[in-house]
């Protein structure tokens, strides 16, 4: 193999399975001598690929985890599987998946040839989505197109939907997209309305980008999740959910959607909740019960009732 690129890429895409490839069986599957193998191992390394070296008869060459996560190189079955995956994830507002696999799964999209483009959809069509609580399900490629124009500073425009059932065409300066654990939401400054909104994305049809590039506007708030807890804020009344659990503060947040807020530490194993939030009783019930470790609720006595009454359904559905 002559062709250089074409051979460190190859090179790569075999040093990037969990095994050791000896000097002279990668040499014998590119087609070229020990030497070369040496010579474009320290190309690798040269671009930053940590390409690690033992010795002996059962030695060999593996790439190491390094600093950096750098390019990868997948076949055609390795991509077509982490695109359906991060489709299948990002339409359905799994919480923790949020807004970077949704551009992981631009990038790969984006680059994907029209054969594989096809054989991803082809997959997913061929699935049944979960629905969240209320029915409502998110288009991948919806996501896919607001996180483009985000990240390119596009405007974009579509069709949305409204709570009275009402369609409007809206223009729209895309910010970032926001999980609430439940629904994806879009921030964005209408340009028609001449101020920042927010869009539920499960509402949001026929979505392009103009191909219009603009400058960014200053965000009204510290970063789009607080604008997010502020929208939600002013379309439900507030909840305060006051309770105590014992887990630390850490092990909490990295478990509840960050709209939520944040614990407050008590000591090393124990921290408290004192939060006002805009969603229905049995969500929070549910975001309290996802935690995986115990928790007493205080107030609001409604939660703690409706806590009481899951709590013996579920007893009694366990026999």
């Amino acid at each position: 193999m002559t062709d250089t690129p074409a051979r460190l890429l190859n090179l790569l895409s075999l040093l990037q399975t969990p095994r050791e490839w000896p000097g002279s069986e990668l040499a014998e599957r590119l087609g070229v001598t020990t030497r070369t193998i040496r010579r474009d191992i320290e190309r690798l390394r040269d671009l930053g690929y940590p390409v690690q070296a033992t010795m002996g008869a059962v030695g060999g060459y593996r790439l190491a985890a390094g600093a950096a996560l750098p390019p990868l190189v997948l076949d055609d079955e390795e991509a077509v599987a982490i695109a359906v995956g991060l489709r299948a994830g990002a339409g359905h507002a799994v919480d923790g998946i949020e807004e970077a696999s949704v551009r992981a799964l631009a990038k790969l999209e984006q680059v994907l040839p029209s054969r594989l483009r096809h054989r991803v959809s082809a997959l997913q069509a061929a699935t049944v989505p979960i629905t969240s609580g209320d029915g409502a399900t998110v288009d991948p490629r919806t996501l896919t197109t607001m996180a483009s124009a985000a990240t390119g500073n596009e405007r974009l425009r579509f069709t949305y939907r409204k709570g009275d059932g009402t369609e409007m065409q809206r223009l729209v300066e895309p910010h970032r997209l926001v999980s609430t654990g439940r629904r994806w939401y879009l921030v964005a400054y209408d340009i028609d309305r001449g101020d920042w909104r927010t869009f539920r994305v499960d509402r949001v049809s026929e979505p392009f980008a103009t191909g219009a590039r603009f400058a960014p506007r200053e965000l009204p708030a510290a970063n789009a999740a607080e604008f997010m807890n502020r929208s939600l804020g002013r379309m439900q009344p507030k909840i305060r959910v006051v309770a105590t659990v014992q887990a630390p503060a850490e092990f909490v947040a990295a478990r509840l959607p960050q709209h939520l807020g944040a614990p407050q530490p008590i000591d090393a194993m124990t921290c408290r909740l004192d939060l006002e939030v805009a969603d229905s009783l049995e969500w929070l019930a549910l975001r309290l019960a996802l935690l995986d470790c115990d928790f007493t609720v205080h107030e609001p006595r409604e939660l703690v009732e409706h806590l009481r009454e899951l709590g013996a359904r579920i007893s009694r559905a366990a026999g």
